[in-house]
């Protein structure tokens, strides 16, 4: 797939060309040269993809949850045994690295087809009853029925597992838009789940942010879930108004991580550098919004700087590698722009340049004496770029980190039980981690606050977002 020059949409259980769309080069991020040329489908291709969906769905929906189990099953297995043909997708695409993306990346979409495979059969509602003298009552929880997905380019095929896994499970059928830079993995997913599903149940529609909003306003689909920014998801939410569609928005994030006094320092560092820098910090979870008290403050920067310095950025099979290059020329202006932007309070104790002549690499970079009003603080980098305040006290920790727009993900760093407890009440983030940044399970939800939308991935509220509840009541004696 990763040598496949000229890509394809995969519509109705096979490879179709566009029908009247063009097509856009695919750049290598590593090097800025295109590797290949992708669809940039139009309302043609839509509609089709749209068609196969619905027709899929009338008899997709009649599958009992243990029909949609053992599919699911399957496609797990499938993708455990196909996993070095999926990370060289991925890496072509993207230019991570290559054995991080094996480890970090491909077990975890594993584990999650196989959690959904389990959680269709376990779907809850209340019980049976007469609630009115005379009749009895039920809840039916029935698939919504065909879900137009966007997944965004920071984590391509992961983003499209935690998209179509719940959507499936629950009954439904999918027409998803990969990423205009990112689709090839995606594709690659949708060739290996058709040997499972039958034709029409997973589509995928390549294209631009106008073959997303085509997709979005199409009258079909009932449901429209995007992980992108929050301005993206602005406008999904704005294009699906007018047929009251439902949205699943997974948005974007500025994580703090607020780090007390009595933290252990070089042990915080290390993970909040981890989880700063991982993926380029092209993550909206990403820790780059740290907190640190006036005790800890200066050991803690002097620390976190000595982590950037040893942190390391090249290709795919560069060896000690923590992060690949951004996304595209367009991220890498961005993320520079917010460095060269800095006040002239901040202090850059690190990096902030662009790594090497070729590709979007960028250096790891720690800043600290920003204000909590500047853009650093307020606006989402989505870069390897690490900023520092001090504040002086809990409360103000608290204000500090709740005072932005954003309200996916926190983190706490302290020996305090009782600290710990407060803040996880008080921050306002749909994910607070104690002493860790960045890890997920499956079984337990994410999804944020504010502008960072609304909706759950993972677990079974997410499941649950894919249903649609019926109350059937019977007149016993009728």
């Amino acid at each position: 797939m990763s040598d496949q020059q000229q890509l394809r949409n995969f519509v109705d259980g096979a490879y179709v060309d566009p029908v009247d769309g063009g097509h856009a080069d695919l750049i290598d991020p590593c090097t800025g040269d295109v590797f290949a040329r992708a669809p940039v489908s139009g309302p043609a291709d839509v509609d089709a993809a749209m068609r196969a969906a619905a027709t899929a769905f009338e008899t997709w929906r009649d599958t009992t949850p243990a029909e949609r189990q053992r599919a699911m099953l399957k496609l797990a297995d499938a993708v455990e045994s196909r996993a070095a043909e999926l990370v060289d997708a991925e890496v072509r695409n993207t230019g991570k690295p290559r054995q991080l993306t094996a480890e970090e990346e491909l077990p975890p979409a594993v584990d999650q087809f196989r959690f959904f495979a389990g959680a269709a059969r376990l779907l809850e509602g209340r019980s049976a009853g007469e609630y009115l003298a005379g009749h009895t009552s039920y809840v039916r929880r029935e698939p919504i029925g065909v879900c137009a997905q966007v997944t965004p380019w920071n984590y391509p095929l992961m983003m499209a597992v935690w998209k179509i896994a719940p959507a499936l499970a629950a009954g439904n059928t999918v027409v998803l838009k990969p990423s205009d830079t990112t689709p090839v993995s995606t594709l690659l997913l949708a060739e290996i789940a058709a040997e499972f599903f039958p034709p029409g149940v997973f589509n995928v529609v390549c294209g631009d942010r106008d073959t997303g909003r085509t997709l979005v306003a199409h009258p079909t689909p009932q449901l429209v879930s995007i992980t992108g920014s929050t301005r993206a998801g602005m406008e999904v939410a704005s294009a699906a108004a007018p047929d009251l569609k439902r949205t699943h928005l997974e948005l974007g994030g500025k994580a703090p991580v607020v780090v007390f006094d009595d933290a252990d320092v070089a042990a915080a560092a290390e993970a909040i550098a981890t989880g700063g820098y991982f993926n380029a910090g092209q993550d909206c979870t990403a820790a780059t919004r740290v907190l640190a008290g006036p005790g800890v403050h200066d050991d803690f920067v002097a620390a976190l700087a000595e982590q950037a310095r040893n942190t390391k950025t090249g290709g795919p099979d560069d060896a000690d590698v923590l992060y690949g290059p951004l996304n595209n020329a367009n991220q890498l202006a961005r993320v520079s722009g917010f460095v060269d932007r800095l006040p002239d309070h901040a202090d850059l104790h690190t990096g902030g340049a662009r790594v090497g002549g070729r590709g979007y690499f960028y250096a790891p970079t720690v800043v600290s004496g920003v204000r909590q009003a500047d853009e650093i603080i307020q606006q989402e980098v989505f870069g390897p770029v690490i900023t520092v305040q001090r504040f002086t006290d809990e409360d103000e920790a608290v204000h500090w980190a709740n005072g932005v727009d954003y309200g996916l993900s926190a983190s706490v760093w302290t020996r305090d039980h009782g600290r710990a407890m407060r803040m996880t009440r008080r921050l306002d983030f749909g994910c607070v981690w104690v002493n860790t940044h960045i890890p997920f399970v499956s079984e337990m939800p994410h999804g944020g606050f504010k502008h960072s939308g609304h909706g759950k991935d993972l677990s079974v509220y997410s499941l649950e977002d894919y249903t649609r509840i019926k109350h059937v009541m019977h007149h016993i004696e009728g």
